[in-house]
């Protein structure tokens, strides 16, 4: 799915982030090393490097789920500059990856911040809404990204999300994320 060509090399990488894993090295230092030894085993794959990388991490600072605070900011960094050195070849790598981290988590925290209000008013709606099947897809938005409002579960058919999730729009529980009139998807 990532575009990378299977190779002998690779097949050593779990053993090597293992290693890397059980250094003891701080989460960034560590998520840059694995994006070095991925460079070094095949250097096409540096989308996988900088996934990995975010999975040490996650390793790392003992998250129960991963977070992807490099795969966000690698894009933002080359653009403004900043970190001058994502390539895996330079030594700025190191200092690359702890900016991208510490941009990361900040975006992640601001996002948090938006989403917990809205969450909270999603569940204060619930006591208004009698579709049968309104439970399940409340868990979904609460669960997931984003809903299709052509949701379908066995309580709930998809002309009854419809008009479900246009409620929650209304009370301004949910919004309409995709702009298009014809395939609508929902999130908090």
């Amino acid at each position: 799915m990532l575009g990378i060509s299977w190779s002998a090399r690779l097949a050593s990488l779990p053993d090597d982030i293992d290693r890397k894993l059980a250094s003891g090295r701080p989460a960034p230092l560590a998520a840059a090393a694995v994006i070095r030894t991925v460079a070094a085993a095949q250097p096409d794959a540096r989308l996988l490097g900088w996934w990995l990388a975010d999975q040490m991490s996650t390793q790392r600072l003992r998250w129960p789920l991963p977070v992807p605070l490099l795969m966000a900011e690698t894009s933002g960094l080359r653009r403004t500059g900043r970190g001058g050195g994502l390539s895996p070849d330079t030594d700025g790598l190191d200092a690359a990856v702890c900016v991208a981290i510490a941009l990361g988590a900040a975006r992640a925290c601001r996002l948090a911040a938006e989403i917990a209000p809205r969450a909270a008013r999603l569940e204060a709606v619930v006591p208004k809404l009698r579709a049968k099947g309104a439970g399940d897809a409340v868990r979904r938005l609460l669960e997931d990204d984003v809903v299709s409002g052509t949701l379908q579960t066995d309580g709930l058919s998809r002309w009854a999300a419809r008009r479900l999730f246009e409620r929650l729009v209304a009370l301004g529980a949910v919004r309409e994320l995709s702009g298009r009139p014809s395939f609508k998807l929902y999130g908090l």
